[in-house]
């Protein structure tokens, strides 16, 4: 199988790389702003070939022949938002996509399958609301973001090329994403629930979300949007509990959500307000979780 994968260099693309690596007959080629830097942090095995997503398409070159794309690029979400920032979080998702599409479009012969990373902040705030791939979609700038990321990606379509887009919860791991940012406090005992803590968390095993992935390489079945999230969505307040069971310590120290709206501004809302994500398409098409629950998601993270 041949694959490229933009984004690589990042939490995801890195556990995603090493699962395909231990693959046989694999060849993985990535688009990097550096490829250099890309060889040094994923080894020198993979072709790394330079892409500037906001300037320019995709390199018709590194993506004719291959089985697969794995669309992985994008600014960080969890920064404040400033208006810098807002425009950074826009572009590369909108314009980046837009990019690879025509670089798409110029390639022969094309890829089967296109797997672009979306997000479940595309359902902006819902609550209890139980949200599977039908659900009605946000207003606010993350969903609008999300909105306008799938739709680039979806054009990908017109060219003949299968597109899957992955609305990804918050992935568990200990190396990075949001898991890596509790452990800090949680390990002094100092942490506990978000903003009362009755929001939803609806969240994945990096393992879990990598899979998905390659399964929806494999599976002709899977197509358009499809939340990467466990089948068990758990409140922030049992979430903590979890956490600091697992780590013996207490988990009984509130932060309160006019102190993260402080620290990040608007971004705060993604974890004072939250959503309650189902797979439910996942879970029709047959896929089985190796993490479906949170406690041995989370040792398993930790291990």
């Amino acid at each position: 199988m041949r694959v490229t994968i933009t984004g690589a260099s990042g939490l995801v693309g890195r556990a995603l790389v090493a699962e395909l690596r231990r693959r046989q007959d694999t060849e993985i080629t990535v688009l990097s702003r550096d490829p250099q830097r890309a060889r040094s942090a994923l080894g020198d095995d993979v072709e790394a070939v330079r892409w500037s997503a906001l300037t320019e398409p995709a390199p018709a070159s590194a993506l004719a022949g291959r089985d697969a794309i794995v669309h992985l690029a994008g600014e960080p979400v969890a920064q404040r938002w400033s208006a810098v920032a807002k425009q950074a979080i826009h572009e590369s998702r909108v314009l980046g996509t837009r990019n690879l599409v025509a670089g798409l479009a110029a390639a022969d012969p094309r890829p089967g399958v296109l797997v672009s990373s979306s997000a479940i902040g595309i359902y902006g705030e819902r609550h209890e609301e139980p949200l599977d791939e039908e659900a009605a979609l946000g207003h606010d700038f993350l969903a609008e973001t999300c909105i306008a990321w799938e739709q680039e990606a979806q054009a990908a379509g017109d060219l003949g090329v299968r597109v899957v887009n992955m609305r990804t919860g918050v992935v568990l791991d200990a190396r990075g994403g949001a898991l890596a940012k509790m452990l800090p406090p949680f390990r002094v005992g100092v942490g506990g629930p978000v903003a009362g803590g009755r929001q939803y968390v609806s969240w994945i095993h990096l393992d879990d979300l990598v899979e998905m992935i390659l399964v929806a390489i494999e599976q002709d079945s899977w197509s358009g949007p499809v939340n990467a999230t466990a089948p068990d969505p758990v409140t922030n307040s049992e979430l903590s509990r979890a956490l600091g069971s697992l780590l013996h310590r207490p988990a009984l120290l509130p932060v309160p959500g006019a102190a993260l709206r402080l620290l990040y501004g608007e971004m705060a809302q993604i974890v004072t307000t939250g959503q309650r994500v189902l797979p439910a398409k996942a879970l029709v098409l047959g896929y089985e979780f190796r993490h479906p629950e949170l406690a041995e998601a989370l040792e398993s993270a930790l291990a």
